[in-house]
């Protein structure tokens, strides 16, 4: 697919130096005197700007006041001018209010850190994900994928130790087996299926009210992704589906899912519904999905920009999926 790439979060050619990642080579890049470090709270990126051409993410030096001399510095590699760039999680600080909507589907709270003077401020990716430059969303994305990894991996899966950062933030070690963990991304399936004019779309319970998008699933062991199309398909909807091919890629940090965008043809249309899968599922022809996109449509919302599921049904309303 051509325009596969410009899918949010897609590749900016973020240089990601994994070859600096060692002890001696972080001792370096730390003092390096233009060394910069952004900031993550419970998921959140630290953000400058609310203009929305103007949101992007927001960095600091490592001299500031904010970062304590235990802060453990996570390496995202190194800008366009090859200064090093680092994370930091302050996930244990504790503003005066915790928003009731910090857990929700979406949280449009925002939160000012007293140390950070220059109008910075955390705000929920999904908000701003349309936002930001490809270079800011790839690294916002990769840092809140790797913040979940470490918050959900601090025991060794084979001995069930604990275990400690390594390599920059990139591998995990444990001290009682010797077993060494990378950050991992589990795949997912996510299928534009059609029939002749029409589209099959779903919804899972504990949507917003309204919203629609492409079916999804888990790749299980074993299986490719063409087969994991059909499959899902079926379980979910009861449609068969025929000839699958690989459209696009899309990494998805929430939690910690690579989703691989593709486009299937179905051979039958009577849905099937599984209620423990999602909650309902229907077709909607290439009209009335003009009408959903354009806010029109009587009953049904469009899948969330910036989600691989807006941009593949963008792309097949356009006829720009080749």
């Amino acid at each position: 697919m051509h325009l596969a790439e410009t899918v949010t979060f897609g590749g900016s050619g973020l240089n990601r130096a994994a070859e600096l990642r060692t002890d001696a080579a972080q001792s370096t890049l730390k003092n390096h005197p233009g060394a910069r470090v952004t900031f993550f709270w419970r998921g959140k990126p630290l953000v400058c700007g609310h203009d929305p051409e103007d949101i992007a993410l927001a960095w600091v030096a490592l001299t500031h006041p904010i970062l304590g001399p235990r802060e453990t510095l996570l390496f995202l590699g190194l800008n366009e001018e090859g200064i090093p760039i680092f994370l930091v999680d302050i996930s244990m600080w504790e503003p005066e209010e915790i928003p009731k909507t910090l857990d929700a589907f979406l949280d449009p709270s925002e939160q000012y850190h007293p140390s950070l003077t220059n109008g910075e401020y955390f705000s929920e990716l999904r908000m701003i994900m349309t936002h930001l430059s490809p270079r800011d969303a790839e690294l916002a994305a990769t840092g809140r994928g790797l913040l979940e990894w470490h918050r959900t991996n601090g025991f060794c899966s084979t001995c069930g130790h604990a275990s400690e950062i390594s390599m920059a933030g990139w591998q995990r070690n444990c001290t009682s087996c010797n077993r060494s963990h990378f950050p991992r991304m589990d795949p997912v399936v996510i299928m534009l299926i059609t029939h002749g004019n029409k589209v099959l779309i779903g919804r899972s319970p504990g949507w917003p009210m309204g919203m629609y998008s492409l079916l999804a699933g888990f790749v299980e062991p074993g299986e490719t992704m063409e087969a994991a199309v059909r499959r899902e398909v079926f379980e979910e909807s009861g449609i068969e589906v025929g000839a699958v091919k690989y459209l696009a890629s899309q990494p998805w940090p929430f939690p910690a899912s690579l989703m691989f965008g593709c486009e299937g043809e179905a051979i039958s249309t009577e849905i099937n519904l599984d209620p423990n899968e999602i909650e309902d599922a229907l077709w909607l022809s290439r009209e009335e999905m003009v009408d959903v996109f354009e806010g029109i449509h009587p009953n049904i919302t469009p899948a969330r920009s910036g989600a691989i599921a807006h941009f593949l049904l963008e792309k097949w309303l356009s006829d720009r999926l080749q």
